[in-house]
């Protein structure tokens, strides 16, 4: 009896004990649901127009629009980690192979001697063919010994552009940058403003020999030369390595954008970053592309009739007649936007990858953007990133905003291009230039 005893209480002690303690963990576990909220499924899906930024160091508040900066939700980050075998797969920047810059002259390179007359020149095309037609001029005037004028922009072509050379580059920081490959000046000296000139078209694609011998043998007659067309005016091989360097320091080293071009850009830059790893994505798909190239598909019969009357009325387009089906068979038409899409998701990108549209107007608007943007909400671009007044001193001057395209997708993560045109090459040689990011280049 005395032995039940002692069994008994310890049995009941503990008996109160469990209770206690069950009760506890149901009482915690209560509380803890009831303070917890789980997440909404939207609260992870990306705003229609944008999203907001709650990271303090993304964007500085006084350059923040205002439309973005009350957004409601926050912009999950693609990837918090970079460890991820899909970021090296898609991220991931590939290998130089050991290539690296090569732009410094060697020991023997020499400043320019005594000029003989001056080069004047008219270039022409968009920012980016007016860019490479302008660092072929900076060679030619260094074999045929001339002294560059400051090369005058075109402004009558498609875009109707009345932007000047200063407007788009560093005027004074090219004129330096270069001084010691050849001599340029801001206008001729008036003595000469009136005085016999010839123009005329260099021939397209070539050799140190024709301006060695037919144009440098022009000064003879002539103390300015001017090149009315700047395109394609010098070839792109079989030329001494000390011509070759020149050109890619005036390209890559001396065409510096105009300071205002470079503070928007870096702006728009950081504004992309603040989402994450990010796509630049030249879409070629403007009116003035599809009506060039006389591409119509997927567009109505009155979008393909009214390009084809573009051309018509275009003089300096030399192409009247385009069988688009032919066209298109050959791989000569850019990818469609929905084109664009299906090859992106193919290649895993995920829906909520961010995405900067590098492009003019698309043409048909958003009727044409819906199934990209269906797979890829996150699309992006100036218009988007920057306010109306940020981005007015550039809305009216085509080449500046392309300028702003240009920096940011040099500046990307992933550069992909829907065809490859003066801009997708220009970029692709950039970053390859820069040994940074990767390029993608699809075959049509």
């Amino acid at each position: 009896m005395h032995r039940r005893n002692k069994t008994v209480v310890p049995l009941g002690m503990l008996r109160r004990f469990l209770a206690a303690s069950i009760f506890s963990i149901v009482v915690t576990s209560f509380f803890f649901v009831h303070v917890h909220v789980s997440p909404s499924p939207t609260d992870h899906k990306f705003n229609d127009k944008i999203p907001s930024f709650r990271d303090p160091q993304s964007w500085t508040r006084e350059l923040a629009p205002p439309h973005l900066s009350k957004a409601p939700l926050s912009v999950p980050k693609l990837k918090d980690s970079r460890k991820d075998s899909d970021y090296e797969k898609l991220w991931k920047p590939p290998s130089n192979h050991g290539f690296i810059p090569c732009t410094k002259p060697t020991p023997n390179y020499s400043t320019p001697g005594r000029s003989r007359g001056y080069l004047s020149v008219h270039t022409n095309g968009g920012l980016n063919q007016m860019r490479t037609g302008i660092c072929d001029m900076v060679a030619i005037a260094r074999i045929i010994n001339a002294t560059l004028v400051i090369p005058e922009l075109d402004k009558k072509s498609f875009w109707h552009d009345t932007s000047i050379f200063s407007d788009i580059f560093d005027e004074e920081w090219f004129i330096s940058s270069l001084a010691n490959d050849i001599k340029i000046i801001k206008k001729l000296p008036k003595k000469l403003v009136n005085a016999t000139k010839i123009v005329m078209q260099f021939r397209s694609w070539s050799g140190m020999d024709y301006y060695e011998n037919e144009i440098a043998a022009l000064w003879d007659n002539f103390n300015v030369i001017r090149a009315s067309k700047s395109d394609s005016r010098l070839a792109n091989n079989n030329l001494p390595p000390e011509i070759q360097k020149l050109r890619c320091r005036a390209c890559y080293e001396a065409l510096r954008f105009s300071p205002h071009i470079e503070k928007m850009g870096k702006i728009l830059v950081e504004r992309m970053k603040s989402f994450g790893p990010y796509i630049a994505l030249h879409l070629r798909y403007e009116k003035d592309m599809l009506a060039f190239s006389g591409c119509t598909h997927e567009l109505s019969t009155a979008e393909a009739e009214e390009l084809r009357i573009i051309r018509e009325n275009t003089t300096y387009w030399k192409r009247k007649y385009i069988n688009p089906i032919e066209e298109r068979s050959k791989g000569f038409c850019p990818l469609t936007p929905k084109e664009v899409g299906i090859f992106l998701t193919a290649l895993g990108y995920p829906s909520k990858t961010p995405i900067y549209i590098a492009a003019g107007e698309i043409y048909g608007g958003e009727s044409h953007m819906t199934d990209l943007q269906s797979r890829y909400p996150l699309l992006m671009s100036k218009e988007k990133l920057a306010s109306i007044e940020e981005l007015e001193p550039f809305s009216s001057h085509a080449s500046q905003m392309a300028a702003l395209d240009y920096i940011v997708s040099v500046e990307s993560d992933v550069f992909v291009h829907s065809y490859p045109g003066n801009m997708a090459k220009a970029v692709e040689g950039h970053r390859r230039f820069l040994g940074s990011g990767r390029t993608i280049s699809p075959d049509r």
